[in-house]
C-alpha cells in the first residue's frame, strides 16, 4: 500500500499496545469480538501513512514476538509512532485473536495492542502472512474507518483466512439492522482497499459517521468506491454477509458490515448533528432545519 492507508476506519485519540506470546485462544463468541470493535471504531482515513506492510517486516516476519522484533519493522514505526501505533492497534486487533495481545517496545515506552477477532491464525502464529489473510485482515481494518475518525457501533460479518464464520447471533443481527457495506482489498501489496453500499446510498437529507460506504463518498482516500456491493460480490446462501469480491479480474475475502438504526440521522429530526452543517434546506450538509440558518 503506497501511501494510502491514510483513509482507515477509527479514533486518532486512542492509544495503541504490543504482543504476548500466548497460546492461541479459542475464538471470541460474537458479543466479544463485536463489542471490542463497537467500541473503537473511530480510525479517519488520514490517520496511517505506509509504504506497504511488505516492506515493514510484518508480512514476511509473522506477527508474532519475532515479526516485531526486526530492524525493518522499528525503522517504519519510528517514522511516525502516534500513526503507525494506531494502525497496528487496529492490525492486531482484527488479526489476532482475543485473549492474546502483541507488545512493542520502542524507546523508554512499550505499546500493548490487544487482539480481538483472531482472523489471521497462521500470520499471528508466527508464519508470513498467506493471501487470504492479507486480504481478510485488509478488509478488517478498512471496515473500521469511518470519515470523522468518531466512535461507532459496527457488527462486522464475514469469515477468517481459513473459512471459519466470524460467529453472529439473530440478536446482533435485529441490533445492527442497517446493511452497511462490503469492505476488500490488499493493502500488503499496494492493490489497495475497495468499499461498496450494501444497500441504496443515502438520501441527501441523511447523514451517517460512516460515510465512506453509504453516502457514496469520494472524500475517503485511499478507500475506492466500487458502488453497489451486490455488483462484485457474492453472498453466502443465507443472503447474510459476502463471501467473495472481485476487482479488476481478483478475487478476495471481503468484511461485511451493518449498523444500528440510529446512525444514519436525518435532518429534520430536531437535533443538529456533528455530520449536519447549517444552511436554507434540507440537506445534510444545508440543514437549516436542524441546525438553523448560517451566519
Amino acid at each position: 500500500m503506497k501511501s494510502t492507508c491514510g483513509a482507515l476506519l477509527l479514533t486518532l485519540a486512542v492509544g495503541c499496545g504490543p504482543v504476548d506470546g500466548e497460546a492461541p485462544a479459542p475464538p471470541p463468541d460474537v458479543g466479544t469480538s463485536i463489542q471490542g470493535l463497537e467500541e473503537d471504531n473511530g480510525l479517519t482515513m488520514n490517520g496511517l501513512t505506509m509504504n506497504g506492510l511488505a516492506f515493514n517486516g510484518l508480512a514476511f516476519n509473522g506477527l508474532a514476538f519475532n515479526g516485531l522484533a526486526n530492524s525493518t519493522f522499528t525503522s517504519w514505526f519510528q517514522q511516525g509512532p502516534l500513526t503507525t501505533s494506531l494502525f497496528m492497534k487496529y492490525l492486531v486487533r482484527c488479526a489476532v485473536p482475543a485473549g492474546q495481545s502483541r507488545t512493542f517496545p520502542d524507546g523508554g515506552f512499550t505499546y500493548t495492542w490487544p487482539g480481538s477477532l483472531g482472523l489471521a491464525p497462521g500470520w499471528s502464529g508466527g508464519a508470513p502472512a498467506t493471501v487470504e489473510e492479507q486480504q481478510v485482515v485488509t478488509a478488517c481494518v478498512a471496515a473500521l474507518v469511518n470519515k470523522f475518525g468518531r466512535t461507532v457501533g459496527v457488527s462486522v460479518l464475514g469469515a477468517n483466512a481459513q473459512g471459519q464464520l466470524i460467529p453472529y447471533t439473530d440478536t446482533e443481527l435485529s441490533d445492527y439492522p442497517v446493511r452497511e457495506a462490503c469492505f476488500f482489498g490488499n493493502m500488503f501489496n499496494d492493490e489497495g482497499f475497495f468499499v461498496g453500499n450494501d444497500q441504496a446510498p443515502l438520501a441527501p437529507s441523511q447523514s451517517s459517521l460512516r460515510a465512506c460506504a453509504l453516502e457514496g463518498s469520494t472524500e475517503c482516500p485511499p478507500l475506492v468506491h466500487i458502488g453497489s456491493c451486490q455488483a462484485s460480490c457474492t453472498l453466502d446462501p443465507t443472503g447474510t454477509y459476502y463471501t467473495r469480491c472481485t476487482r479488476g479480474g481478483r478475487s478476495y475475502r471481503p468484511i461485511t458490515t451493518r449498523l444500528r438504526t440510529q446512525d444514519v440521522v436525518v435532518c429534520g429530526d430536531g437535533i443538529c448533528q456533528f455530520t449536519e452543517s447549517c444552511g436554507s434546506s434540507n440537506r445534510y450538509d444545508d440543514c437549516a432545519l436542524d441546525c438553523g440558518p448560517c451566519r
